[in-house]
């Protein structure tokens, strides 16, 4: 079958999120220029680069205020924090994706501790096997062209440093993603953690 999105009578534009999947949460946490904190999950989000080492996330624009809390914070500040959300925080992300008021602490909310960024301004969580503090590089703001479209913005964020709970760190010095068993996001109200892990040889020889 083919569906021409656009033309298509009922056409539900959720449908991109169960084919493209799984995908990785992109659990921000970010400050605002009064000081307020935020903690919201986003699983558009992906890595971008490793050299130089970038980050994206993107989301549509709410129906009940002009932009999310996340992006108006780092337009203010230029700053944000990646944390990893491993299986057992499942929860307490979903929790923190409740559309809270202006100037709620979903750290609060939640009932999730704090730790100290080194780099940036805005708290991590304490609890993620991984966290990544980042500076944003770009905003790219994506327009609605057609009807049932919002606008689209979308965070390029350069990672300025990494904090790694050792326990996830392997013999060889590799960061352990199995063992983290980091949350991933399907269609709807669907998550995942990871499956069956296979190693599959490159064809090719890489570069050292």
């Amino acid at each position: 079958m083919f569906i021409d999105p656009y033309t298509t009578p009922g056409f539900r534009r959720t449908i991109f999120n169960a084919i493209v999947a799984p995908r990785p949460i992109g659990w921000i946490s970010s400050m605002g220029g009064d000081g307020s904190v935020n903690l919201a999950p986003f699983s558009q989000f992906n890595l971008v680069s490793t050299a130089p080492p970038v980050v994206m996330f993107a989301c549509n624009q709410p129906e009940d205020r002009e932009e999310k809390d996340t992006i108006a914070n780092v337009r203010q500040t230029g700053e944000f924090v990646v944390n990893l959300v491993s299986w057992n925080l499942r929860e307490a992300m979903n929790i923190t994706s409740t559309p809270a008021p202006r100037g709620v602490d979903e750290f609060v909310l939640a009932n999730i501790p704090k730790a100290a960024s080194m780099k940036v301004k805005p708290p991590r969580v304490a609890a993620s096997p991984a966290n990544l503090e980042c500076r944003v590089i770009r905003l790219m703001e994506i327009e609605p062209e057609f009807p049932g479209e919002t606008k689209s913005t979308v965070v390029f964020g350069r990672v300025l440093g990494l904090h790694i709970d050792e326990a996830y760190i392997d013999a060889e010095g590799r960061f352990d993603t199995v063992k983290a068993q980091p949350t991933t996001r399907l269609g709807g109200a669907l998550y995942a953690a990871l499956g069956e892990v296979v190693e599959i040889a490159s064809p090719f020889k890489r570069r050292a």
